[in-house]
């Protein structure tokens, strides 16, 4: 390859809901006028409650912040005004065809942070702060509302549905502006409390794999080495001939033994990758390969283990596929650094047509990436060529880290 492409970013997060774009406002009703009509009627009763709720959480909160029972009180209700704001976001979705992502939940551990611990942080919650923000202004907003849809219903009803869709845009941008996640950092929490799933599945996958390599290979070689050796030692002096060819193949055995072993190891880190970094450890993860591979890795220096491994392992993933499923006559890898994200790009000019759902294990690599914040990236025509893009986060390597 002679250029290498910006990182595509948009295409490796995990995806989000897409939300179906809204039809045209037109003097015809329609199902979404009629939904919107509707939403604009329900303003005025739930602004009510809303309105009445946030009333008497403040004002008995504020009244009875100068005794025990106050702050509790009030953080109590801004847990309550959580629920008052998912309904919210319920119905814009349901009416308004609107997707609000829901906000993480409060950080409260059943008390073992203690009680006042937990009780700063419902008091400091943002979330229910803007939820109270939004109930306390939306009840002007819902007598107006709703008095200009049931006024247009039979004065203006020919013009309702633009009336309607300005009314509901304005609904729009309140939803989203005081009931969405609270920030970048809000939202990043979210993604990292999904991706520790994916990272734990991920280990329990290793290790399950690792212990079944270990009965099924090495451990099973080593008990028939066992038995072997025994029974040759049984027949040491009644029988030397047939002894002596029993240790040899015991010898083999050990043979076959210590390369499994070594597969093994080279499996779970490769001690080249340890000693020597990514341009040495590829170059010998590709020389396995049974297409010829060209290998560039353009690096001043070395990112911390996590991600060195990572990026390994991706790559040995992606070249056992080219090995097994592409047909390819030639393939290549390349990796460099670009300000603060580690860029692999592998090539192959096979048969084309990979997926994430083929079967190849892609799926896992997507997987194991976003788990980092990385992304990967598949392009790949049927009848080829065959680009993988995959990126990850740089991190240098602290003084000492082997």
């Amino acid at each position: 390859m002679t250029e290498r492409p910006s990182p595509v970013r948009d295409a490796s997060r995990r995806p989000e809901r897409e939300q179906q774009p809204l039809p045209p406002a037109r003097f015809a009703y329609d199902r979404q006028t009629w939904k919107e009509i509707a939403h604009l009627l329900a303003n005025l009763p739930l602004a009510l409650l809303g309105f009445t709720y946030v009333a008497v959480v403040l004002f008995t909160g504020a009244m009875l912040t100068l005794t025990v029972i106050g702050f509790p009180l009030l953080a109590a209700g801004l847990v309550g005004a959580r629920q008052l704001g998912k309904m919210e976001r319920a119905r814009a979705r349901a009416l308004l065809n609107v997707e609000v992502a829901e906000p993480s939940p409060l950080p409260l551990r059943g008390g073992r942070d203690g009680f006042f611990p937990q009780l700063w942080q419902a008091l400091k919650d943002p979330v229910g702060w803007r939820t109270i923000l939004y109930d306390f202004i939306r009840l002007p907003w819902g007598i107006l509302t709703f008095v200009i849809a049931l006024t247009s219903l039979f004065v203006l009803w020919p013009v309702l549905p633009f009336i309607a869709r300005g009314l509901t845009n304005a609904d729009r941008a309140m939803v989203r502006g005081l009931l969405s996640p609270s920030d970048e950092l809000e939202r990043r929490i979210a993604e990292l409390e999904s991706d520790r799933g994916v990272v734990v599945d991920t280990a329990a996958a290793d290790l399950r794999r690792i212990e079944r390599d270990l009965h099924d290979g090495a451990q099973a070689r080593l008990v028939n080495l066992a038995m072997g050796l025994g029974l040759a030692k049984e027949k040491l002096l009644e029988d030397p001939d047939t002894a002596a060819s029993m240790v040899e193949e015991a010898h083999g055995e050990v043979k076959l033994a210590l390369q499994e072993l070594r597969d093994l190891a080279r499996g779970i880190h490769p001690a080249v990758l340890t000693d020597r970094g990514l341009d040495a450890a590829l170059s010998a993860v590709s020389s396995r390969c049974t297409v010829p591979v060209k290998v560039t890795v353009d690096l001043l220096a070395r990112p911390v283990a996590a991600i060195e491994g990572i990026a390994y392992f991706t790559v040995s993933e992606l070249l056992q596929n080219i090995s097994k499923h592409s047909a390819a006559k030639s393939a290549s890898v390349d990796v460099w650094r670009s300000d603060d994200r580690l860029l692999i790009q592998v090539w192959d000019d096979g048969r084309g047509g990979a997926n994430m759902d083929g079967g190849t294990g892609m799926r896992g690599l997507a997987d194991r990436l976003n788990a980092v914040d990385g992304l990967f990236v598949i392009d790949s025509p049927h009848g080829g060529p065959t680009t993988v893009t995959a990126e990850l986060p740089w991190r240098d390597r602290t003084p000492g880290q082997g």
